[in-house]
Formats: structure tokens, C-alpha cells, sequence
């Protein structure tokens, strides 16, 4: 069967206690869990801030009293509808600076036992993607021993990623583990076409998560996976291709609308649109800046076109319906309330019961997004791009 998957949603609080500082207090697991089964249309999602004791209290709660059951092949059924795979993201310590990726367990067992084993070189374990005193390969090694998996988390940003601050070559970090590296997330600034210029990524699996910090941003970014059922095993089979289980395609941003898409001057402010690589402002000449996704990219890529694997599934651009023209808040409570899910909205609705909902022009901007007609503002430095009328 066909399912949707987000496997990067973060937890504002638990507990009553903060949990990702930069995350809303909306984002609780109940709130979570709703949310994605009766406004997302996701099926399958990764809560990265298992490491945290509260949360890991909270689960442990919620599995006592039944709100939550686990799987036999993994992870935990919420309203038999729902999947949650339990995962915690950490930021390693590098030569260069550091670096986030998401260990996730299949039970809940497991997760609580990495949270002791690292809680001894992060300051403060409650809180969300604290810094430890571990390497890539250390993490790695932790993982593996107690039979999870590790995926390097949006490995192209500028800021705390392998590729985007750290390394030329993710091998460098993983050294001889690195064929033991399933999958990597993409990042909101970049697409399989970009990630396909790296040699080394050719046999990797590419995830496209949403990283949501609000209950809003969920399934931004998603997968629709093939699988036999909807648990830890098969999920990891389907980015390994094995027992018939696969990723069918990814959905994502135009990488034009990430916050890191192109280089940014702190000075001017410019967002570059010079032929890439630009290492400086084109605008003011300041060389101080923050380089871009698909800048970097370009300075370190093997190939200048990309060469996709035959495992390699199709990337479909996907516009959340925040980020269309005209669609707010009321219009987006009218869809979901007459079409079901943002799913349903952005995938299956036709033109025609659009208009009769919100009306023709509402309507045709929707069904432009859905197939890639809109005109794109590129973002950088930390400001999203934007999706402006085709009349602009």
C-alpha cells in the first residue's frame, strides 16, 4: 500500500517543559498526532526529539494507558491510523564545525537506553538537538550497537550540515561506517537533481522531511513510500529496496523557496542571482557571507548535470497551501472542511469543486501550484523565497 511520510517533526514542549527552543508550544505530541491525521493526510511520521527524559515520559504514559501501542516491526500505532517512529536528532562535533542527523530506534526500549548512553556528553539532554561531544562515527557507532539507524539530517544547509559547513565528501566523516549510511535528508534548499551530482550519494536513498517547527509546517516536505506495512522495518527496507517495499517519490519545495537556496550578504542584504558558485556579494563585494545551497553545491559536485540511479524516485515539487497566493488561514479551514486533508487538496481535488469552494482564481492558483506554473522569488541567508502570481 501507499503511504505519506514526514520522518522530521519536532516537539515544542512535553511535560509542560520546552523542549525545541526554536519550536512552537503547540507542537505536543496529542496536537501532533491530530494534526496529522485529520488536517495533514500524513500516515507515517518521525518525532526527532526522543531523547529528551520528558517526552520519553510522556510516550511512556501514553503507552500505559493505551493512547499509543507498539508494533511488532517497530515503532507505535496511534488510532491504528497513524505511525510514529521514535528518533532523536543530535549535533556531532566536527573537525569544521557540526552537524545534525536523526538516530532513530525501532522501539521504545532502545531510545530510552540512547538517551542515557548520550546524555553523558550533551550538557542538557530535555532539550531538543544539543550539542555533543561526539563525532559523526562515535554517534554512529552508538547507534548502530543498539540496533538503530542513523541518517545524516538536511545535509546541504549552510549551517550545521555535513556537506554545508563541514565536509567536501560525507565519507569523511563516516569514514569506513559510510556504506552502512541508508539515507540522507535533503533539506528544504535542494532536490534530487542536486543531491545526484555527488558520486558518493548514488547509492543512498534521498528523504524529503518537513523539519516542522510549527504544526503548520508539517508535510511541507514528504515521502510516499510503498510498503507492506506501515512500521519501523518496512520503512527502512523500502530506503534499502528490499522485500518489495520502496520510496515511490519525494515531494518538496522548489529548492528556489528554501531559506538557503542562493548566497546571502549580511551587509546589503542581496540574495544572489549571479551564475553560481557566488562566494561573494556581486552587489557590495563583501566576502563575508553566507553561501548557498546551490552554490556550494556547484563547488563541490562531481558531475555538472546529475546522474540519477535507476533505484532513484521521482522528485515532485510541492507548494504547501500557506505558501500559495490568496490562500490564508479561513480559505485553508474551507478546504480542509469540505476536501478532508491538505493531502486530498494539493494531490487529488479538481479544478472545477475548487472554484465552487473558494472560487476560480483561488482555484487556478492551487492546481498552477500543483503543477509547477507559479513564478518562484529565491530565497537565502535564512529568508524563505516566495511564490508570487504568474503576473507579477
Amino acid at each position: 500500500m501507499e503511504y505519506f511520510a514526514d520522518l522530521h517533526i519536532h516537539i515544542g514542549q512535553a511535560k509542560k517543559r520546552p523542549i525545541k527552543i526554536t519550536a512552537s508550544r503547540n507542537l505536543t505530541l496529542d496536537n501532533i498526532y491530530e494534526c496529522c491525521l485529520n488536517r495533514k493526510g500524513i500516515d507515517i511520521i518521525g518525532i526527532v526529539d526522543c531523547a529528551s527524559p520528558y517526552v520519553l515520559e510522556e510516550i511512556a504514559e501514553q503507552l500505559k494507558t493505551g493512547v499509543v501501542s507498539p508494533l511488532d516491526g517497530g515503532g507505535l500505532r496511534y488510532k491504528d491510523k497513524l505511525t510514529i517512529i521514535l528518533g532523536a536528532e543530535i549535533e556531532t562535533t566536527e573537525e569544521k564545525g557540526v552537524a545534525h542527523s536523526i538516530a532513530f530506534f525501532p522501539y521504545y526500549e532502545q531510545i530510552k537506553e540512547f538517551s542515557t548512553i548520550v546524555s553523558a556528553y550533551i550538557t542538557n539532554i530535555t532539550l531538543s538537538s544539543q550539542k555533543a561531544r561526539l563525532s559523526a562515527k562515535d554517534l554512529f557507532k552508538i547507534v548502530w550497537d543498539l540496533g538503530g539507524e542513523l541518517v545524516p539530517a538536511h545535509v546541504f544547509t549552510p549551517f550545521k550540515s555535513f556537506y554545508g559547513s563541514c565536509y567536501d565528501r560525507l565519507s569523511l566523516a563516516f569514514e569506513d561506517k559510510i556504506d552502512y549510511i541508508t539515507a540522507i535528508e535533503l533539506g528544504l534548499s535542494a532536490d534530487t537533481d542536486f543531491a545526484d551530482t555527488i558520486v558518493e550519494l548514488s547509492d543512498k536513498a534521498f528523504l524529503s522531511n518537513s523539519d516542522a517547527h510549527s504544526l503548520e509546517k508539517i508535510a511541507r516536505e514528504y515521502n510516499k513510500m510503498n510498503l507492506k506495512f506501515p512500521d519501523f522495518n518496512n520503512v527502512f527496507f523500502a530506503l534499502r529496496h528490499l522485500d518489495n517495499n520502496c520510496i515511490i517519490a519525494n515531494y518538496g519545495l522548489n529548492p528556489k523557496l528554501g531559506k538557503y537556496h542562493r548566497t546571502f550578504c549580511p551587509v546589503c542584504s542581496n540574495i544572489s542571482k549571479g551564475t553560481p558558485p557566488v562566494t561573494k556579494c556581486l552587489n557590495c563585494n563583501n566576502e563575508t557571507v553566507t553561501l548557498g545551497v546551490l552554490d556550494r553545491i556547484t563547488l563541490i559536485a562531481d558531475y555538472k548535470m546529475p546522474i540519477h540511479p535507476k533505484h532513484r524516485p521521482s522528485y515532485n515539487y510541492q507548494i504547501p497551501l500557506e505558501f500559495i497566493p490568496g490562500i490564508g488561514k479561513k480559505t485553508i479551514e474551507k478546504l480542509l472542511l469540505n476536501f478532508g486533508t491538505e493531502m486530498d487538496v494539493i494531490h487529488n481535488t479538481d479544478i472545477k469543486e475548487l472554484s465552487e469552494v473558494i472560487g476560480e482564481q483561488k482555484a487556478k492558483n492551487i492546481v498552477l501550484a500543483r503543477e509547477g506554473k507559479l513564478n518562484l522569488q529565491v530565497g537565502g541567508g535564512g529568508f524563505y523565497g516566495k511564490v508570487i502570481n504568474r503576473n507579477e
